[in-house]
């Protein structure tokens, strides 16, 4: 591939990062299955600890199926350089401990996913680093959330599980204006859908596992972002507190990144006839969905986003007990956490990926008991649909 050429996405996502001719003309990358590397010379292992010379140590601090991945997804987000590590909480754990000291301040958007959410109370409670939500509709909005120890502002979009969109555009703008850093989950996009880095984002996150990987076997992270900051976090906060992936599960996400594209426009295809299917259905009160015009986001989306994604939340007309009624008499559409994976998944929020939120900020993130969260997968759209009507009309 030719290093200076430019190429469209779809290209990239199978090519970018990698040259055979470097490992034994290998079509595919190599699994560096090793721990450590050796040196010929102590003079050589020496230079390498110093920063003297460029190679591989010891595989916590880098190994060359890893940094394909790495380079790969830079690419693809735009960004200088990436990182990857053993799943996505330690990518957003590694980015956040980077970021603040004790006494700072995290301004994130109304909703964040479960465990996001327990390692900043976490924090807090720990360390007196505080945070507080904001809905980040208009510039006045996030003014007010900013404080004289803010250090950085944290974004879902869309934010897990309700679907609400946040304007990237707007909050990097007042963010810069400010000096502050903005921090982007894009796990629910990939950079297929949306890229936040060239519209004013400094570090991007993906938990790796969701449609990176899109086959359900690998939990990974990564983040993307400045040379300077990547190499700092590899060096410090990764190095020192290990979470790093391993070389197979690096190749499991090459090879999942491989189909991407054409997966996400079927993931996309397949949410879009199933939330005109939903909006109908006289069972269901409301869905949250980007893709819907009459979703109060709609712009944003049109904005910032390719493609409306391939996750749907809908609430069920009833209670917490006829939702999960619901999904119990589910047969084809599995119920588990995670999504972008091939297989049609469906969870409860409330009592699963953000039942460590209070039921009180649950609450205030739009989180009801009767809310349900569809990742919708690669089967026939038609199969889903029935499940989902079969499931409906025994409730």
């Amino acid at each position: 591939m030719g290093k200076n050429k430019s190429y469209q996405f779809e290209t990239e996502v199978i090519h970018k990062g990698y040259d055979s001719n470097q490992f034994q003309d290998s079509l595919n990358p190599p699994i560096f299955q090793t721990s450590t590397f050796t040196f010929a010379t102590a003079e050589r292992g020496e230079k390498r600890f110093s920063g003297e010379e460029e190679g591989f140590i010891y595989s916590r601090l880098g190994n060359p199926t890893v940094k394909v991945l790495e380079e790969r997804m830079a690419a693809l987000e735009d960004g200088e350089a990436a990182l990857a590590f053993g799943s996505g909480m330690a990518a957003v754990s590694a980015v956040l401990v980077s970021l603040t000291k004790t006494g700072d301040h995290i301004v994130c958007s109304q909703g964040i996913y479960g465990c996001t959410f327990g390692l900043l109370q976490m924090m807090k409670e720990k360390y007196g680093i505080t945070h507080d939500f904001s809905p980040m509709s208009t510039r006045d909005e996030i003014e007010k959330a900013i404080r004289p120890e803010t250090v950085c502002i944290y974004v879902e979009t869309p934010i897990n599980p309700t679907m609400k969109l946040v304007d990237l555009e707007l909050v990097c703008s007042v963010a810069k204006e400010k000096g502050i850093q903005v921090v982007v989950d894009n796990t629910f996009c990939s950079p297929y859908l949306q890229k936040p880095i060239p519209i004013g984002a400094d570090i991007v996150i993906h938990s790796a596992t969701k449609y990176i990987g899109g086959h359900g076997d690998v939990i990974a992270g990564i983040i993307v972002g400045k040379r300077a900051f990547i190499d700092e976090v590899r060096m410090t906060t990764q190095k020192d507190i290990g979470g790093i992936i391993s070389p197979f599960d690096a190749w499991l996400l090459l090879r999942g990144l491989k189909t991407l594209a054409v997966r996400l426009d079927r993931h996309c295809s397949n949410a879009s006839k199933l939330a005109e299917f939903l909006s109908e259905h006289p069972k269901i009160e409301k869905i949250y969905y980007p893709g819907d015009p009459n979703h109060e986001d709609y712009p944003i989306m049109e904005k910032q986003m390719t493609q409306p994604g391939g996750l749907i939340s809908f609430t069920i007309k009833g209670s917490k007990e006829d939702a999960q009624r619901f999904m119990n008499r589910l047969e084809l559409i599995k119920i588990a956490v995670s999504l972008g994976d091939a297989e049609t998944l469906i969870q409860h929020p409330a009592t699963m990926t953000h039942a460590v939120v209070p039921e009180n900020e649950r609450k205030k993130m739009g989180i009801e008991d009767h809310l349900l969260r569809l990742s919708v997968g690669l089967e026939a759209w038609e199969d889903i649909r029935d499940d989902l009507a079969s499931a409906l009309n025994g409730i």
